[in-house]
């Protein structure tokens, strides 16, 4: 396959405990207003969760860096989540949202191996510093693929994690439909189609609304704004204001 340029960039969900105020008191608003969120939240992979085709863009085998903030491929190339994912994937856990992954990725083996070796630091840190750099407000987000440092945790349970450990709706990675995708990870977890938003970077992936999902679009990559602006488009559609 010929190497092509990295130009591209209705029961409803509560806020769950966590060990500490502190980590919650950095959500975005839009995690903690105390509207409806939708009970599953899934991913596209590629230009969605990191900026590459995996199965294009990538050779075999892989090595994590020191920190796991990033892999390098058989020729030495770098890859990486976008800036925001760390946080994002937290964020949603932390309130309590099932995440999954739709992906009709040709190199699934290629994707988990992805998934396994890249990392999300600490959620003390990759929140504090989400806020801090005011990404949560629509401030200056360039979403870069940007590998962060792995911080310490305040607890044993705040440490660095795979990033395929969050995903605990399932991963549906294979050339198929959408949504064949989603009938699976239906099947699997119960959870209606109509509590299921779904980020992508496709327009034709938008076949998945006719089970009842809501997609939102998005440009060059996940971001915090895309994150409040899927979930805004997902309570519209159910009359939340």
């Amino acid at each position: 396959m010929s190497r092509r340029k990295l130009s591209k960039q209705s029961t409803s969900t509560s806020l769950s405990s966590t060990s500490t105020s502190t980590i919650t008191s950095f959500l975005p608003s839009i995690l903690t207003d105390g509207k409806p969120l939708p009970r599953a939240v899934v991913f596209d992979l590629d230009y969605t969760l990191w900026p590459f085709w995996v199965d294009t863009h990538v050779y075999a085998p892989l090595k994590p860096n020191a920190s796991h903030s990033a892999c390098t491929d058989k020729i030495g190339e770098s890859f990486a989540f976008y800036r925001d994912i760390h946080g994002v994937l937290h964020g949603l856990a932390l309130s309590g949202v099932k995440l999954g992954v739709a992906s009709r990725t040709q190199a699934p083996d290629l994707a988990r191996d992805m998934l396994k070796f890249l990392h999300v630091p600490p959620a003390s840190s990759v929140l504090q510093s989400d806020n801090n750099t005011n990404a949560f407000n629509g401030g200056n987000n360039n979403n870069n693929a940007s590998p962060s440092k792995s911080g310490s945790g305040n607890s044993k349970q705040d440490k660095p994690r795979k990033a395929i450990d969050f995903f605990d709706m399932g991963l549906e990675m294979y050339s198929s439909s959408k949504i064949r995708h989603f009938e699976a990870l239906h099947k699997r977890s119960g959870i209606p189609f109509t509590e299921m938003l779904f980020f992508d970077d496709e327009s034709r992936n938008k076949d998945t609304e006719t089970l009842g999902v809501t997609m939102w679009l998005v440009r060059d990559g996940v971001t915090w704004a895309e994150v409040e602006s899927g979930i805004q488009e997902w309570r519209r559609r159910r009359g939340v204001d």
